[in-house]
């Protein structure tokens, strides 16, 4: 259910509006304040998904009602109501922090519509705030070895740049962990985080998925269509696998590197992006440029700042730290007890040869929450972690 508040000193207007947004949908729960320092009090002691109000009232006007709300509730919409003579405050009150403004007396359409897209908005910044503290926890990096070390003060030092990053590594490193970790401590977190598989999307498609399309441009452009970079704007575009990328879409993202512009497929318009790229692959990337499937160019300008995610072979002092980590996660998501390993297990896992490095180690220690004893013992590791 919805909770709008209505901040207005004329009880006619209110009942209006009240009457209007309750008919229009049950699942809007509408409370009223006749003035601005009631208003005040109510969002202080109430969450709630809108709020309407009026500029011109006695006690506290709404351009100090917004100021304040803000301050004390910033996520929410506020819609300002203004009068034939407001409407340059209410203008005023867009770079303030308002969602909108409707004028009185307000069109039955205009105010409805209003009201839904705030509503909407609400949503998105609540759903986001979800998934930002959700892939916060999915992404911690885990470890104490010297060389995760040294990528975490790497991290601090580049994060706050725009340096564009390239990360190289095996697959299964966490190589998408540095990615995201580049973009939270950065001053473009507020952003999004676009990531694009290039390795997963078909040749022939990569340059739609990046730029976008017009309609007509080929079979089943039915309509026009923003790409990741667009996406992107403000925040990290994430390109992984970027080894597997065809030459053309490479010389296309050497130009928006250099240029900071793209154009959607099929067209010859240009649009200004400003987008940090953080690059990774598995693949020698020297070694494809020498081939001829790789452009030097395009190298040298993600390459700015190289960071090398180690194997889980060269980390094995981590093992122990991500085995409990692991088996937190999991547990949690099983909705099981969680299980303890005892030395010896942890041991015979230090000795494994990770081939699918953190990857295959999170699989294994899956099966063996699932498997294995309560406390998971080396014969657990021997009968259900073999290879």
């Amino acid at each position: 259910m919805s909770k709008i508040l209505i901040i207005e000193d004329e009880a006619a207007i209110r009942r209006v509006l009240t009457k209007i947004i309750s008919e229009e949908n049950e699942s809007y729960n509408v409370e009223e304040a006749e003035d601005g320092l009631l208003g005040i009090e109510m969002i202080m002691n109430n969450d709630y998904d809108l709020v309407l109000c009026d500029i011109k009232m006695p006690k506290m006007d709404g351009v100090e009602v917004l100021e304040k709300a803000k301050k004390i509730k910033p996520e929410i919409p506020i819609v300002m109501i203004s009068g034939h003579g407001d409407l340059d405050t209410a203008v005023n009150t867009m770079r303030l922090g308002a969602f909108d403004y409707i004028s009185k007396p307000p069109d039955l359409n205009r105010l409805l519509n209003t009201v839904r897209n705030a509503l909407d908005k609400k949503v998105l910044i609540v759903e986001n705030k979800r998934l930002k503290k959700k892939v916060s926890k999915n992404y911690e990096m885990i470890g104490e070895s010297t060389a995760i070390s040294q990528i975490k003060e790497m991290i601090e030092k580049v994060a706050p740049t725009d340096a564009r990053v390239l990360v190289t590594g095996p697959n299964g490193t966490g190589k998408e962990l540095v990615a995201h970790w580049l973009h939270e401590k950065s001053d473009r977190s507020k952003g999004s985080l676009i990531e694009v598989n290039c390795a997963a999307i078909p040749s022939e498609l990569i340059e739609s998925e990046l730029f976008g399309h017009v309609k007509g441009s080929f079979t089943g452009a039915n309509k026009d269509r923003a790409g990741k970079f667009e996406a992107a704007n403000g925040g990290t575009i994430f390109l992984d696998e970027i080894g597997d990328m065809s030459l053309s879409a490479q010389a296309k993202v050497l130009r928006a590197l250099q240029e900071n512009k793209i154009q959607r497929v099929g067209s010859d318009k240009d649009i200004k992006v400003n987008v940090r790229i953080v690059a990774a692959t598995n693949k020698n990337l020297k070694v494809e440029i020498e081939e001829g499937r790789f452009r030097e160019d395009l190298y040298h300008r993600l390459a700015v700042i190289l960071i090398q995610v180690p194997s889980l072979n060269d980390r094995r002092e981590d093992i122990p730290l991500l085995v409990d980590f692991f088996t937190a996660k999991i547990s949690v998501e099983q909705g099981t007890p969680k299980k303890s390993f005892s030395s010896a297990a942890i041991k015979l896992l230090q000795e494994y040869d990770w081939t699918g490095n953190i990857r295959e180690l999170r699989n294994v220690v899956e099966r063996l929450i699932i498997l294995g004893e309560k406390e998971v013992s080396a014969n657990d590791i021997k009968m259900f972690a073999s290879k």
